[in-house]
């Protein structure tokens, strides 16, 4: 089972190649408040493209609540330049060549290609909002493609966020937990 970051600690260093080029890394970006990195399944998911459009839509209303964001697939870049040509998110960074060494260290679920057009091996969904010092504030982990938190739901608990000083939660260790 993936073990996914602690809330309040650094975030996984992440670094990709970008669909538009150039390299987008983690600790480069310095945002009002967040950073939102999408980790989305692939060009094979009609799911993410879905998702990605909503939040391609919606990348105004993050920016305007001093948040960046990103999405992250394991596609190659073939496949990641493909997503970005049908689908729509012209506005959106798109991220590709995820490795299976990052996608463990950001606790990301993976999968084995089980279908035609599925790729040997791919990761499943997260979402993290990573503060500007690099700590992680918040964490969603999918082991399906579905069931992923709507970013009109997430732009409201930005606001609430930012509106009240709420500070990260979930930060314990299962260290801690035991004994």
């Amino acid at each position: 089972m993936p073990h996914t970051p602690l809330p309040r600690r650094p975030a996984p260093p992440l670094s990709v190649d970008l669909v538009d080029g150039g390299t987008w890394d983690l600790h480069a970006q310095e945002p009002e408040h967040f950073t939102l990195v999408v980790f989305y399944r692939g060009l094979h998911c009609p799911i993410c493209k879905k998702y990605l459009s909503t939040l391609n839509r919606l990348r105004d209303r993050f920016a305007e609540r001093g948040t960046e964001v990103v999405a992250v697939s394991m596609d190659p870049e073939a496949r990641a330049r493909t997503a970005a040509q049908d689908w729509d998110v012209d506005a959106l960074p798109l991220g590709y060549g995820l490795t299976e060494t990052q996608a463990r260290d950001w606790g990301l679920y993976l999968s084995d290609g089980v279908k035609d057009g599925e790729p040997d091996r791919f990761s499943e969904p997260g979402l993290f909002l990573v503060r500007p010092d690099g700590t992680l504030y918040l964490a969603v982990v999918n082991s399906v493609p579905f069931a992923r938190p709507p970013f009109d739901d997430l732009l409201k608990a930005i606001d609430f966020v930012l509106e009240n000083d709420y500070p990260a939660r979930g930060e314990v260790a299962e260290a801690a937990l035991v004994g």
